[in-house]
């Protein structure tokens, strides 16, 4: 019988799911898996409940604490790079600003980009289309990462020259923009940043768990997932 590792993560892929596996994975951190099914509301059970109350995923236990729960993504970035002292950098300041590019990603582009995928691919699949919604979010996620674009001119990271929780925490989000239908056009910077981190094996290993999701990039049989995807978030689940 295989011991338990420290970290056990309940998770599944999205841009939100995916953030601590990339953690763990470019940390090297060994964890136990959970794959919350959402077509089987697992995230809404009372046993998932009692974990995060919120009924959303990501959530990690730290078994080496007490079994801690930490629930919300950037949250559980944040407790991940203090236990493992890595991708959060020493000095106060940096550290500060990798929180607030953090924060940015939490208040804002995840929010406006998560809407602008939510109205198109989920809300006009089932027959509920806005388009001033829809306008109205891809306009504000257009405008968010112009803001980062502009940030990453003459730098190669977010702060300072290091791949911080920062980086992976709005990669998975920008990283989607056709999911979106957000343009990068006009975006050099940002482009040649998210190139940068597609050349990070550790980080394209973690997209492809606890399943890959192509769809969300562009790739693979984009309709037939995003059927699915609509149709598993047809209640708002």
């Amino acid at each position: 019988m295989s011991k338990s590792k420290d970290i056990h993560l309940y998770t599944a892929s999205t841009m939100n799911g995916w953030k601590p596996v990339v953690f763990l994975e470019e940390a090297g951190v060994e964890y136990d898996l959970t794959h919350i099914d959402f077509s089987k509301k697992e995230q809404k059970s009372s046993e998932y409940l009692k974990l995060n109350p919120n009924g959303r995923i990501p959530t990690v236990v730290d078994r080496t604490n007490n079994d801690f729960v930490v629930f919300e993504s950037g949250a559980i970035l944040w407790y991940l790079a203090e236990k493992y002292g890595k991708f959060l950098p020493k000095d106060a300041n940096s550290r500060s600003e990798t929180l607030q590019w953090l924060m940015f990603q939490m208040a804002g582009v995840g929010p406006m980009m998560g809407q602008a995928m939510y109205f198109q691919r989920i809300a006009a699949k089932n027959g509920n289309g806005d388009p001033f919604a829809i306008k109205r979010y891809v306009d504000e996620s257009r405008r968010l990462i112009e803001v980062l674009n502009t940030r990453l001119e003459g730098r190669t990271y977010l702060v300072d020259a290091q791949y911080t929780i920062a980086d992976m925490a709005m990669y998975t989000w920008t990283r989607a923009y056709y999911w979106a239908n957000v343009s990068v056009d006009g975006l050099p910077h940002l482009q040649e940043w998210l190139e940068r981190i597609d050349a990070r094996p550790a980080t394209q290993r973690a997209l492809e768990i606890p399943e890959p999701y192509p769809a969300f990039f562009g790739k693979g049989d984009v309709k037939r997932q995003e059927d699915q995807n609509a149709a598993r978030f047809k209640d708002n689940e």
